[in-house]
């Protein structure tokens, strides 16, 4: 039987996480000059504009009918980087608005918590946590140095001309290269470890610890 309230618990916050994730992206790319994802209805807050069949349905359901918990991503925002107007440059705060989304929503859960276990709703505490959760993940994990990663355009947008070519040749082996370093150990030693301290230091910033 589907516990519904754990269900919600996890998938409110998730589907917030990457929706919003995708959509500033495409939210910049269009302030500086790239109106692809604009003119495709993709700068919106509206989750359907972002679902990802394989990543938004059937991962998430697939992990938490396994493993007990939801993780997924949005499809992503296109974004024609020539179309910046100074595309090197630009590239950098497209790439970082994502990231920077989810490091805001993990702000705003926060406050929810607050609220939340001073008002007593267990429900909406425990929502407000994995909330927190969840966009410190993405936004660690989206900075890694890696392309097609955030962290990656990144990197390329500070890189010289030519270094950045030779980089950007990475992307095709970035998905396999990425696997193999959660493989080898690099969620539980790197990305997990600063998402708890970040977690550890804003919960006592506010008081909850």
């Amino acid at each position: 039987m589907i516990d519904i309230q754990t269900l919600l618990i996890y998938a409110i916050p998730v589907l917030f996480a990457i929706t919003v994730h995708e959509a500033a992206h495409g939210w910049v790319a269009s302030l500086l000059g790239d109106h692809s994802a604009k003119m495709m209805g993709r700068v919106t807050l509206n989750p359907i504009k972002h679902v990802d069949l394989v990543g938004t349905i059937i991962v998430p359901a697939f992990l938490y009918f396994t493993a007990g918990f939801i993780f997924g991503w949005a499809k992503p925002v296109p974004v024609n980087f020539r179309a910046l107007r100074s595309p090197k440059k630009d590239m950098l705060w497209v790439a970082i608005a994502g990231p920077m989304s989810n490091f805001i929503m993990a702000t705003l859960w926060l406050i929810v918590v607050f609220v939340a276990i001073n008002t007593g709703s267990q429900f909406l505490a425990d929502m407000a946590q994995v909330g927190i959760q969840i966009n410190l993940l993405l936004a660690v994990l989206n900075l890694l140095p890696l392309p097609p990663l955030d962290g990656g355009r990144v990197v390329s947008s500070l890189l010289p001309s030519k270094l950045a070519y030779q980089y950007d040749q990475l992307e095709p082996y970035g998905l396999f290269i990425l696997l193999g370093l959660l493989f080898l150990g690099v969620f539980q030693t790197v990305i997990l470890p600063i998402v708890k301290l970040i977690q550890h230091w804003a919960y006592t910033l506010v008081g909850l610890i």
